[in-house]
């Protein structure tokens, strides 16, 4: 199985054999058993999605989804080049209303995510999406609430969580080798650079831009804002946070064993371009208490990208008898006395700091994600609660810098006591796209 999935995922770096896999396991099993695919954001982390997908045994892209036509259409060409024709649409509401599509994969905005995967389950569909799961924390409730009730199978893009290397560390820990686990410093690091000042004005005639607004209330079409600089808008984005630290705070937490925290602090600023557009913090270190006093750490640097242990992103855990350096191509653990004792590198590799993170984890991840929908496996690798916990840490530390305040929160549900914090819970919608809460 191993073999198998590591000439899958080294497929993703080669666009040949990436089609040839799609072609060859397309012949494999009978129509029937096939999965038909549809993706929704096709600028980032929509094309390592197609790619997954194609790669994956016996499930076909047969739709893209986009409310560029530029992009649409240059993406559409490049996916019949490279694996098969596919349908192209403007509006994803008529990819659900299709019989043809059992699966729809989100990897919009972040102001998108939820109300594309309410909608997608209402109508009957499987859901693969990309972190964050929401916007605010009540649309991670929602999607709880509505995976439940729909019993569709919801997978989000944590895809560490299908690392071989990562699941056999975290049997590891909870054997005892590394006795408690006290502690984890994590961190992320770039070198972005300055978004500039935008000017207000007409969208480009190729945008839709009422559509790419969508649940979110109506703004100004700005010049700096699509396709990634939203990101750093608080209307629309998530920050750096819910961007990146929310893969690593969610493998702290699954190593750890925690769930919602005691208390959060962040502190942050805006240190590099001070002129431009950019709302939020570039460099910001997020902690996380813990029952029993132990912590998760998160540092993030957007604009310097100094590495730690040679390694852009990662995560440290610290325990009584020692300790574990971990990312998405492997672990190392050490004794008390810092000296390595075991060592794991990935099969095939992933990347860890460019806007996509394509790589070998989307070929595992979405292979889990298909056993699960077929009955052949029972545990998904990123349930929906389990995003939830750990993208509502990010929430929190986002609430905390916005707030100016460290955070007293419930251990048993992670709401804060603030009130001035508890105004982010629940995002403001337009009219007519409002998301129902739980």
């Amino acid at each position: 199985m191993l073999t198998r999935r590591s000439v899958l995922a080294g497929a993703i770096a080669s666009v040949a054999a990436a089609s040839f896999s799609a072609r060859s396991y397309a012949q494999i099993k009978g129509a029937n058993d096939r999965l038909r695919v549809a993706v929704m954001g096709l600028n980032g982390r929509g094309m390592a999605h197609v790619k997954a997908f194609a790669a994956a045994s016996n499930l076909q892209v047969t739709h893209l989804v986009d409310v560029d036509s530029k992009v649409l259409q240059t993406r559409g060409a490049e996916v019949a080049q490279k694996f098969s024709p596919t349908k192209l649409e403007r509006d994803y509401r008529r990819v659900l209303d299709s019989k043809s599509v059992d699966i729809l994969t989100v990897a919009t905005p972040d102001h998108w995510h939820a109300k594309a995967a309410l909608d997608a389950m209402s109508a009957g569909k499987h859901v693969y999406l990309e972190k964050p799961c929401g916007i605010a924390p009540s649309e991670g409730e929602a999607l709880i609430a509505a995976q439940q009730r729909s019993g569709r199978v919801l997978q989000v893009g944590n895809q560490q969580r299908s690392s071989v290397e990562t699941r056999e560390l975290v049997s590891l820990v909870r054997a005892g080798e590394l006795g408690e686990i006290y502690a984890a410093d994590t961190w992320y690091a770039n070198n972005r650079k300055s978004i500039g000042v935008g000017v207000d004005g007409p969208p480009p005639p190729n945008l839709d831009w009422d559509l790419w607004q969508g649940p979110r209330p109506r703004r100004s079409y700005r010049s700096n804002l699509v396709h990634y600089n939203w990101h750093w808008f608080w209307h629309w984005g998530t920050g750096e946070l819910c961007n990146n630290a929310v893969h690593e705070v969610d493998i702290a937490r699954w190593l750890m064993g925690v769930e919602f925290p005691e208390r959060v602090s962040a502190r942050g600023a805006r240190r590099f371009y001070r002129g431009d557009d950019w709302e939020m913090y570039d460099t910001l270190r997020l902690e996380l208490t813990f029952g029993g006093g132990r912590m998760i750490r998160w540092d993030g640097h957007s604009c310097n990208a100094v590495s730690r242990y040679d390694r852009g992103r990662g995560t440290l855990i610290y325990g009584t008898k020692g300790s574990a350096l971990v990312d998405r191509n492997g672990y190392e653990v050490f004794d008390l006395a810092g000296k390595s004792v075991r060592k794991a590198a990935a099969r095939a590799t992933s990347a860890t700091t460019d806007t996509t993170g394509e790589g070998a984890l989307d070929v595992l991840h979405v292979d889990n994600f298909a056993a699960v929908i077929r009955g052949k496996r029972a545990e998904l690798a990123s349930p929906i609660r389990e995003s939830h916990v750990s993208t509502l840490l990010c929430h929190l530390g986002n609430m905390a810098y916005r707030t100016g305040a460290d955070l007293v929160c419930d251990a048993a549900t992670g709401r804060p006591s603030s009130t001035a914090a508890l105004a982010y819970w629940t995002p403001e919608y337009e009219s007519g796209w409002e998301i129902a809460a739980r």
